[in-house]
């Protein structure tokens, strides 16, 4: 109990002091996260929609893929992004291994599953004949999708949530294809694998304490917006 007690108030204190290192390993982790979440709902919503609304054939079958891969263990896709991007691998030619592009590519692929699956769930549960209605009312093709984002937003603000909260947490892949690079591509999650291992316990907690404080806020904040009367 000492230990953590102690992480508690070097936590404060580094947050109060402004520590530049920890100032600047959490501005690249919400740097890093930040980017791959809005990036997954670039893509994950739109696919969402389509699979949610969509009828052809092999649908169930990507719904079924899009499932399992909510739950893929994040090393084993920084593990697949690594092959990708080393040198010797199809896309070494980018030079992207060991990079926040690269952290951004494997938390992209963590996230989106996510995104697609709660997005594709969100708008399954509205009326199937909605869109139909609104287009017979004069209702145009982005005034109907506005609307139906607005009746599926606690599912789409949930997929948002969910895709952030997977990555920012996430430590294999970012570790594996980053490297822990200091000054370019730590992020909290690894800098708090590092701690640990040099035994700086108080290191660690004070860094998961900013980490859980970060997550917190964030996941607030959406939820003020997703819990707001109509």
């Amino acid at each position: 109990m000492g230990q953590l007690w102690d992480g508690f108030v070097e936590a404060i204190r580094l947050i109060f002091t402004l520590d530049s290192t920890v100032l600047e390993i959490t501005f690249r982790t919400v740097l890093v996260s930040g980017t791959a979440t809005l990036l997954a709902m670039a893509v994950g919503v739109p696919l969402g929609y389509a699979l949610a609304r969509g009828r052809f054939r092999g649908r169930n079958i990507a719904l079924g893929l899009v499932y399992t891969g909510m739950g893929f263990p994040p090393v084993v896709v920084g593990l697949f992004v690594w092959l990708m991007l080393v040198r010797s691998g199809p896309l070494g030619d980018l030079e992207l291994i060991y990079t926040r592009q690269a952290m951004v590519i494997a938390q992209f692929v963590i996230s989106v599953p996510l995104v697609i699956g709660f997005t594709a769930a969100s708008i399954q549960s509205l009326p199937p004949r909605l869109g139909d209605l609104l287009a017979s009312l004069g209702a145009g093709r982005i005034r109907t999708l506005v609307y139906l984002a607005r009746e599926a937003r606690l599912g789409l603000l949930a997929a948002v949530m969910a895709g952030f909260g997977a990555v920012i947490s996430e430590v294999g892949a970012s570790q594996t294809v980053g490297g822990n690079l200091e000054g370019e591509t730590r992020v909290l999650t690894t800098a708090i694998v590092l701690a640990t291992s040099r035994g700086q316990n108080e290191q660690a907690i004070a860094l998961g304490v900013i980490l859980l404080s970060l997550a917190l806020a964030v996941n607030l904040l959406l939820t003020f917006v997703q819990q707001r009367p109509r």
